[in-house]
């Protein structure tokens, strides 16, 4: 089957889900009230702040201030919420951290000469995931591999829609000019899969140290079994 692009996931997929958990979060959480307290006339962090004054107030039936919004994030950083607000405010934080060299990710070491191998073949390639495209882009660029945004051509969000829903892939599809079947997604998680095939995408399920294998998708254990090509 002719391939287009090669979608992947972030976390599991390309790099360890740890580096999110156990680096990107902690970070947020130790520095969101220093950050929210320093950006107060910062007009981009007011709108996503007020995004999830919005949903607090909603769900609560009372709205916090910007001053007590920060314990609020923090629950739901380690809820790994997947609330708009919440990652954008994540990502500026994060951007912060990349640019003062806090943290730097280190992918798998068979993606590297994949996308190289990929991209010779002419195969597009996006990223899709639940963090923010701002926060795509930043991980990318500051990798330990050096800058890598130059090899992608696209950086999905939630903002097409959850991972676990068909419309989102559709979407993604029509954006990229792509007929579904001519785009290969690569993820750890079965039900984004799921998904996935269910908008007609070529799937691979990704198996890493601590995934399990399963049995609905075609599974690859490192990125040199996949023998994508354009």
């Amino acid at each position: 089957m002719t391939t287009g692009c090669v979608l992947l996931d972030i976390e599991g997929t390309i790099l360890p889900i740890s580096f999110v958990r156990d680096v990107l979060f902690p970070y947020a959480q130790r520095r969101m009230a220093d950050f929210l307290r320093n950006q107060t006339g910062n007009s981009v962090v007011r709108h996503w702040a007020t995004a999830c004054q919005d949903t607090i107030a909603q769900e609560q039936g009372v709205r916090p201030s910007y001053e007590d919004l920060a314990p609020v994030l923090h629950r739901w950083i380690t809820e790994d919420r997947k609330h708009p607000g919440l990652k954008a405010l994540q990502g500026l934080v994060w951007e912060e951290g990349y640019h003062a060299g806090a943290f730097a990710p280190r992918l798998y070491e068979d993606v590297l000469p994949a996308l190289h191998r990929w991209q010779r073949n002419r195969l597009r390639l996006a990223l899709y995931s639940s963090g923010s495209e701002r926060a795509q882009r930043l991980l990318i660029e500051h990798t330990t591999d050096g800058n890598l945004t130059n090899l992608f051509s696209g950086f999905f969000d939630t903002g097409v829609g959850p991972k676990t829903a068909t419309t989102s892939y559709q979407e993604i599809a029509g954006r990229l000019g792509l007929r579904s079947e001519e785009i290969l997604f690569l993820s750890d998680i079965e039900f984004e899969l799921d998904a996935a095939a269910s908008a007609g995408l070529q799937t691979m399920h990704v198996v890493r140290p601590g995934t399990l294998p399963g049995q609905r998708h075609q599974v690859c254990f490192t990125f040199h079994e996949i023998m994508a090509a354009g």
